[in-house]
C-alpha cells in the first residue's frame, strides 16, 4: 500500500514543509559528494559524527570532543542512508505535511516538526540505550506529522496504490486506515526486529504517538 497524494484542500501555501523537503534533498546531495570524494570511510565517519548514537548521547559531557551529542538530534533529521530512504520519507512528508502546516501555521508547524524529531529520537534512545549505531533520517519527525494528520483528517481520502501480488490498482482510502496500518506495521516490525541493527522502529512509534498526543492536546486547548 503506497500513498500517492491526498484530496484535502490547503488553506495556505506550505512554505515550511517545502523548505524542509528542499533541505533534506540538499543535505543528501552533500552526503553523496562526501562519499564520492572521500569514499566509504569518509561517509561512515560523517554519519557517526552527525547521527544520533544512543550510547554516546547518554554518556556525553561538555568536555567530550567533536560535535556536542545533543546537537546530533537535529543534524540527524536531515541525513538519509540512501535514495530510497530519502524518497520514501519525502513522499510521506509531501503528502501529509502540507495539510498539517495549513492547520497549525508555519511557525507552530516548524516547532512541532522539530519537537516530533526530538521525541522520536528520545524514544529510540530510551529503548536502545546501549546502541552504538548512528541513527539518521527524518522518519521520526515525519512520524509526528503522520500522527497529527491522523487526528486532524481521519476521513480524508488518500489516493493509494494497492498491491496484491502481481496485481495493482488505485483507490481512494481513508487516511485513518492508511496511517493506522502504517503505525501497526511499525509496532509489528519493532517486535520482530527487537534491538538488532536496521530501522529505528521505536523512533517511528514514539514520533507518531507524540504527534497524535500533542495534536489532541492542542485541539482540547483550542476548545
Amino acid at each position: 500500500m503506497i500513498p500517492l497524494y491526498d484530496r484535502t484542500p490547503l488553506r495556505r501555501f506550505p512554505v515550511v514543509n517545502y523548505a524542509v523537503i528542499a533541505a533534506c534533498v540538499g543535505v543528501f546531495a552533500w552526503e553523496v559528494s562526501v562519499g564520492a570524494s572521500g569514499g566509504e570511510p569518509a561517509y561512515e565517519a560523517m554519519l557517526r559524527r552527525l547521527g544520533v548514537e544512543p550510547f554516546r548521547l547518554l554518556h556525553w559531557s561538555p568536555s567530550s570532543p567533536g560535535l556536542p551529542q545533543p546537537l546530533t538530534i537535529f543534524s540527524a533529521m536531515f541525513l538519509h542512508g540512501d535514495v530510497l530512504h530519502l524518497l520514501g520519507n519525502m513522499l510521506y512528508l509531501w503528502i501529509f505535511g502540507d495539510n498539517v502546516e495549513s492547520e497549525l501555521g508555519p511557525l507552530r508547524y516548524l516547532g512541532f516538526y522539530v519537537a516530533s524529531g526530538i521525541a522520536a529520537a528520545g524514544a529510540q534512545v530510551a529503548l536502545a540505550p546501549s546502541s552504538h549505531l548512528p541513527m539518521i533520517g527524518a522518519s521520526g519527525a515525519i512520524a509526528g506529522v503522520l500522527g497529527a494528520y491522523f487526528v486532524l483528517y481521519p476521513q480524508s481520502r488518500v489516493r493509494t496504490l494497492l498491491l496484491f501480488g502481481f496485481f495493482a490498482r488505485l483507490a481512494d482510502v481513508p487516511a485513518w486506515f492508511v496511517l493506522g496500518v502504517w503505525f501497526v506495521l511499525q509496532i509489528a516490525s519493532s517486535v520482530v526486529a527487537g534491538d538488532g541493527p536496521g530501522v529505528a522502529w521505536w523512533a517511528h512509534i514514539g514520533g507518531f504517538a507524540f504527534g497524535a498526543g500533542v495534536t489532541l492536546l492542542l485541539r482540547a486547548l483550542s476548545r
